[in-house]
């Protein structure tokens, strides 16, 4: 991309965050997801990385391109609509430029053990010295308070430490982990709420702050009924597989090509779906002919769930589908590749080109549609430093023979 079209992107970019900048100073997914959100809303965002240790979730594959030139689509997903420069922070140059980065930024979102920043001389009560008006987004594992704000942790930690893991799975067997990084993704979606919300307080009061966000915090607000069960009723919750704990049908249930999530539990999707498979005294026998009976678990595993499983194992997942059509709660159980040939995500546009390798590669797109916004243009993933010598001059005003020097030292 040549600098002509680079400045468009700083000075062009469309949405309701255009005019705002972010540094974004994360690596892998807690952060760069959250500045993603961000780019694709229309901010100016800046992944600054390491110049001899980047992001390493360049690193991870899925890989396209060439042999010998191969780009991670993994972390072009969560860095696309970004611009990249490189920068030293344990070198002086490299402070002194982040500080003068630091007076044009909206935004600087972190994910780094708390202390760290402090550690390097450029923690919140520093930056906000240079611009008070700083929002300075932290995404750790645990914190930047309490007893366990300094531990080392991944998306895993959050799992653990927020009680999701140990609610999942199958009964009478080990928990299993989320089959995601949802710990990851969580953090990083609160941390762009809360970024919002302080760019909102920032526009009337003119004061930056810190936006805290912990992942083992994130977890444990996804944790349901759990934490009010133990609360009121000291009950533990422990992995049920594909059951609710107290609402009933509702769960996986086998068909002829596979599974369905089917979740009729009141009394009038009941009623519709013994109706439509030509049994409707179903829904008016005594022993499950209200929802308080059906929710009773004896009664759910020895008569509505041979039922059901009877009624369905006559069908494939798309006949179900086709059969319920907008009646009642049945959704075919599908694969990555049905979810990204299913019509109706082509329809919300959740399946998006980006540009890597000289290719463009089917990545997911941005979830809020907002009625005022256009369609969102996406751009590939910035290389390391790929974006120094324009970034560097328009915002700290970096001269060209400034710029030589600061590469030789190794600030950039």
């Amino acid at each position: 991309m040549n600098a002509s079209v680079d400045s468009k992107r700083m000075e062009e970019r469309s949405g309701p965050l255009q005019g705002v900048t972010v540094l974004d100073i994360t690596r892998v997914v807690a952060g760069p997801y959250c500045s993603m959100l961000l780019a694709d809303l229309g901010a100016t965002v800046i992944k600054v990385e390491h110049p001899g240790d980047p992001d390493y979730a360049r690193t991870f594959p899925p890989f396209v391109g060439a042999e010998d030139a191969q780009l991670s689509a993994f972390f072009t997903q969560y860095n696309r609509n970004k611009l990249g420069i490189t920068l030293n922070f344990k070198s002086e140059d490299g402070k002194a430029l982040l500080k003068k980065l630091i007076r044009s930024t909206d935004i600087l979102v972190e994910n780094f053990r708390p202390g760290t920043m402090d550690k390097l001389g450029l923690g919140y009560d520093v930056l906000r010295e240079i611009n008070p008006r700083l929002i300075y987004t932290a995404i750790s594992g645990f914190g930047r308070t309490g007893p366990n704000s300094s531990k080392p942790a991944y998306d895993n930690t959050g799992q653990a430490a927020g009680g999701l893991w140990s609610m999942n799975g199958y009964p009478d067997l080990p928990p299993v982990r989320v089959g995601t990084i949802i710990g990851d993704l969580a953090a990083s979606l609160y941390a762009a709420i809360g970024t919002l919300a302080a760019l909102r307080e920032v526009e009337k009061t003119g004061r930056g702050q810190v936006v805290d966000v912990s992942q083992q915090d994130s977890v444990l607000t996804l944790t349901e009924h759990a934490v009010v069960r133990y609360t009121t009723k000291q009950e533990i919750a422990t992995p049920l597989g594909n059951d609710h704990p107290f609402v009933r049908p509702y769960g996986q249930f086998r068909c002829k090509d596979g599974y369905v999530f089917f979740g009729g539990y009141t009394d009038k999707f009941w009623a519709i779906t013994c109706a439509m498979f030509g049994e409707p005294d179903k829904a008016t026998e005594p022993a499950i002919d209200s929802m308080e009976k059906r929710f009773d678990p004896v009664v759910a595993e020895t008569i509505v769930k041979p039922l059901l499983e009877r009624w369905f194992g006559q069908y494939t997942k798309a006949e179900l589908e086709e059969m319920a059509g907008n009646k009642v709660p049945l959704s075919a159980i599908k694969n990555i590749a049905e979810v990204v040939e299913d019509p109706h995500i082509a329809a919300r546009n959740m399946i998006v080109n980006v540009p890597i390798a000289g290719k463009l590669i089917g990545m997911f797109g941005q979830p809020i549609k907002l009625s005022g916004q256009s369609e969102i243009a996406y751009e590939k993933a910035p290389a390391p430093g790929e974006h120094n010598e324009l970034v560097l001059a328009r915002l700290a005003g970096v001269t060209p023979e400034e710029y030589a020097r600061l590469k030789t030292s190794g600030a950039i």
